[in-house]
């Protein structure tokens, strides 16, 4: 894919997220392909990733749900974009409150479509901009710690010596 035809998939997929339009949403994802969400784990396949977009993702953010991409960059199947996006949470725990993030978002792509995705999010500030009490947000950031670490990436990443990836290329 060059860059022009990432962009194009990133209208799509912003458009169709705003909207949360799951169909749509999951449109641009290969038939097995994987959404990987800090929040809500992870989604494969069409069906499965649509259902995250409608009927949890949109059910938590409204309709007021924005999502824009920035800086997108592509070479061939991997691709990169930062984005910002905002909320005003419709979680009864804590409605109307509005939530402001920023991401970075990682897209292997297969025929023209998403196989993989996945985001560097800072959600504990997301937490702290709804209100979660801090006993909570410790106990969530520290879930997301432990994933992180049990990630094949990492444990490949830690599994090397400091240095080693100068001799792979």
């Amino acid at each position: 894919m060059n860059l022009a035809e990432f962009k194009l998939l990133l209208a799509r997929f912003s458009s169709a997220a705003e909207a949360g339009d799951g169909t749509a949403f999951a449109a641009c994802f290969t038939e097995d392909g994987i959404y990987h969400d800090y929040i809500y784990g992870d989604h494969q396949g069409r069906d499965d990733i649509a259902h995250m977009m409608s009927h949890q993702f949109h059910r938590d953010a409204g309709e007021g749900y924005r999502w824009e991409m920035f800086d997108p960059m592509c070479d061939g199947d991997l691709a990169y974009a930062w984005s910002l996006s905002t909320f005003i949470s419709t979680v009864p725990e804590f409605a109307g409150q509005r939530v402001v993030i920023d991401g970075m978002s990682r897209f292997e792509l297969k025929d023209g479509l998403i196989k993989d995705y996945r985001e560097s999010v800072n959600g504990g500030v997301a937490m702290a901009q709804l209100g979660v009490q801090p006993e909570r947000l410790a106990k969530v950031c520290a879930k997301w710690g432990r994933m992180l670490v049990e990630q094949p990436e990492t444990q490949a990443f830690l599994a090397r010596d400091k240095g080693s990836w100068k001799d792979a290329g």
